[in-house]
């Protein structure tokens, strides 16, 4: 009935009196309910198993530290928890191992199979288990940690699918403290009860997750192979960039040619690469693709609630993520025509000109959301008889990454022209060959799908364990595993 009053009636014995909470909020029906289901299955507190909860305390500025090209310890911010999982991606900032020593006390550090938790803001709650892609990870303030090395009497990969699934969820989102801008806190996750089931069923989440991880694995080791036929195809196999610093140029040669007079521009490995490229069959981008800018409405415009907006951060070579922002439905009314022009369909590829430069990703269906000023759509032409996964490759190789570091490189925020993005050189190969590379990023992409895929099986499993029990929980995981 429209304008119904949700309300529930709890008597004052039944007011949780260790959390000593009274807001209504804390009490409606759903969270009642799902007390009630997690108290029949039987559970345990957080508090109870060994749990180590931490998190880093305030820290001097450190954005000075940040490098983006892998060097250093990652540090793990909101953006870095995608799919339930601990993503590196070229946003990723990285930093010093000096900094992280002279701030061990205030920043903290978390290892391979710890599990992280956004602590706040629309993305409270957002959860993802640290891999072993590196040995340790620094956090940032907006994280929550919950360190997995001593757990006791509970398995680490069946916590992390639970508080990952949706009433998992539920409960970090029904623990959050009540203020102006909700937020989790240690005691508070602490306090939340985990529900139980036999050992045999909790541990069947390890060995999913294991065997995600092994077909990830794959899909870098083919994706790598698509790299490497890609080099040997256009004679880069074994390129050494010259690394001399000193190259001396008229200035008809320079300014004249190019409008540019920085240094960094004229160095001899970018001259060596663009001979290299010009000397086989080559193409412009722009006789090879439509290029269409997108829209920067302004942070003035960003909500909790409206059209998806995605960034360079929300998206890689692979896939995109779910965005972080969204458009008030306000903007999106006032520019009706344009967002619909701009939503991308499939088959376009995102390329990134500002910030993390030159990151391409196809799209392998039509979205229903707006990127970024800094991202580009481009859309190959129909009298072009290129793959579009191979165009994918070379946009995300070596070739392309040189040419945008020549051009974009000399500022401290990157910023690619789209007139120069228009004239980079694009290798081109006979077809064949072009198909075989096509062919080893598609099975690189459907390796990843799989790996993803049993991940959420993982997660539904948890939540069909919880609504009915979990041996229709472990059919269901026979039924569509591998």
């Amino acid at each position: 009935m429209k304008g119904q009053i949700e309300f529930s009636i709890v008597n004052l014995s039944n007011i949780d009196q260790v959390k000593q909470r009274i807001d209504s909020e804390y009490y409606r029906n759903f969270y009642l309910e799902l007390d009630d289901k997690i108290n029949s299955l039987g559970k345990v507190y957080l508090k109870d198993v060994d749990v180590k909860l931490d998190c880093s305390a305030f820290y001097p500025a450190i954005t000075d530290y940040y490098n983006f090209e892998g060097e250093g310890i990652p540090f793990i911010r909101v953006n870095e928890i995608q799919k339930g999982l601990v993503t590196i991606t070229p946003s990723t900032a990285f930093l010093p191992q000096s900094v992280i020593d002279d701030n061990s006390n205030t920043i903290a550090v978390a290892f391979p199979d710890d599990i992280v938790i956004a602590k706040g803001g629309n993305t409270l709650a957002k959860l993802g288990l640290v891999t072993d892609q590196y040995p340790y990870y620094a956090l940032s303030r907006d994280v929550i940690l919950i360190r997995t090395n001593k757990l006791n009497g509970i398995n680490k990969y069946y916590l992390w699918v639970m508080l990952h699934s949706n009433y998992g969820q539920d409960l970090l989102w029904r623990t959050a403290s009540q203020t102006g801008q909700p937020h989790l806190t240690l005691p508070s996750i602490e306090e939340i009860g985990i529900p139980r089931f036999s050992e045999d069923f909790e541990s069947k989440f390890e060995s999913l997750y294991k065997l995600s991880t092994e077909l990830k694995i794959e899909s870098d080791i083919t994706y790598s192979r698509a790299e490497e036929l890609l080099l040997e195809s256009i004679g880069l196999s074994n390129f050494e960039p010259n690394s001399a610093s000193v190259s001396i140029k008229s200035f008809k040669e320079s300014f004249l040619s190019s409008a540019r007079l920085d240094a960094e521009y004229y160095q001899p490995k970018f001259e060596q690469l663009i001979e290299h490229i010009i000397g086989q069959n080559y193409d412009l981008l722009k006789n090879i693709v439509d290029i269409k800018k997108s829209v920067e409405p302004g942070s003035a415009y960003y909500s909790d609630e409206g059209l998806p907006f995605l960034r360079v951060s929300d998206y890689n070579k692979f896939d995109i993520t779910e965005p972080g922002k969204k458009l008030s439905f306000e903007f999106c009314k006032e520019n009706a025509e344009l967002i619909n022009e701009l939503k991308p369909k499939k088959g376009t590829i995102l390329f990134s000109k500002d910030g993390s430069v030159g990151l391409a990703c196809i799209l392998r269906e039509d979205k229903n959301l707006v990127t970024s000023g800094a991202v580009l759509h481009l859309t190959l032409k129909k009298n072009t008889k290129l793959i579009p996964e191979y165009l994918l490759l070379v946009l995300n190789s070596l070739v392309v990454k040189m040419q945008a570091e020549r051009d974009a490189g000399g500022s401290i925020i990157l910023h690619w022209r789209v007139n120069e993005i228009e004239d980079l050189l694009i290798p081109i190969v006979d077809y064949e060959k072009q198909k075989n590379i096509g062919d080893l990023v598609n099975e690189s992409y459907r390796l990843r799908k799989e790996s993803e895929k049993l991940l959420e099986l993982a997660k539904r499993a948890v939540e069909i364990a919880i609504e009915q029990d979990q041996f229709i929980a472990t059919d269901y995981i026979e039924r569509n595993s591998l």
